[in-house]
């Protein structure tokens, strides 16, 4: 295993052919330094240019085995749902043995984590098939729909989540159907809606997506105090949580 350091490992090729796991090093910290900037996580790409490859190897089991490929799957948005392959093998094995109603949903959630909306769908389509009145299924496939840019179609699902359980998902699913009003240019009820979220949680996602309606209503005072407020307190919030974040501190910075 090489012990130079990026730099080092750039401007020595003559080390590449005289010792393949050299070459595997340098490619290997190449793709973790590129991973940190696209990531914005500054210090970790300084570290794997500066020192050795370990130092990529720390932050791929630190940072990139626990957030996943950047852009992969959803930035900011979250559904409950397994991405390991293991996970997934045994989702398969339930379907293919048993074919009951939560195991597409399970598998429809594992895809839509990963961004496949479309198989997602189908997936959800035929959990509902199963059990038309799971609420999970309902509310899953109206931001499964939102994100295929189909607001009218999702927002009759939505709603109907929420109007037998208006607490559905810890608030992802009002925050879809906030995020669906948006979409259909109703921003009274939007505003409305975010403002019922905030009053229970205090996602990020939240209040990034409320502060940018309020700009374009011209409450920009409102909208500050909220951006300002939301990126203090990231800088005390716990590592898991800013990672989850991350998308919408930024978005909240732009703002601004």
């Amino acid at each position: 295993m090489p012990s130079a350091s990026l730099w080092w490992d750039l401007f020595h090729p003559e080390e590449w052919l005289r010792n393949p796991l050299f070459l595997i090093g340098v490619l290997f910290q190449i793709w973790m330094c590129i991973d940190a900037i696209r990531r914005g996580e500054w210090i970790w790409a300084v570290c794997i240019v500066v020192f050795t490859v370990f130092s990529a190897l720390l932050y791929f089991f630190m940072v990139y085995r626990q957030q996943g490929p950047v852009g992969g799957g959803l930035s900011g948005f979250e559904l409950p749902g397994a991405r390991d392959r293991a996970r997934l093998k045994q989702i398969m094995n339930r379907i293919h043995h048993l074919d009951h109603a939560r195991d597409h949903l399970d598998l429809a959630d594992h895809l839509f984590a990963q961004g496949k909306f479309e198989k997602a769908e189908a997936s959800y389509r035929a959990s509902l098939q199963r059990d038309p009145q799971d609420l999970d299924a309902i509310a899953h496939l109206g931001q499964c729909l939102l994100r295929r840019k189909r607001a009218a179609e999702a927002k009759p699902l939505l709603e109907a989540a929420l109007a037998q359980q208006p607490k559905h998902d810890y608030g992802h699913t009002q925050m879809a159907l906030a995020e669906t009003q948006t979409a259909l240019g109703d921003t009274d009820a939007a505003l409305a809606t975010w403002e019922a979220v905030l009053a229970q949680h205090g996602y990020a996602r939240a209040k990034v997506q409320y502060a940018e309606l309020l700009l374009s209503r011209g409450r920009k005072a409102e909208a500050q105090t909220l951006l300002r407020e939301l990126i203090e307190d990231d800088r005390f919030s716990p590592r898991f949580q800013r990672a989850r974040d991350k998308t919408w501190i930024r978005r909240a910075g732009k703002l601004l």
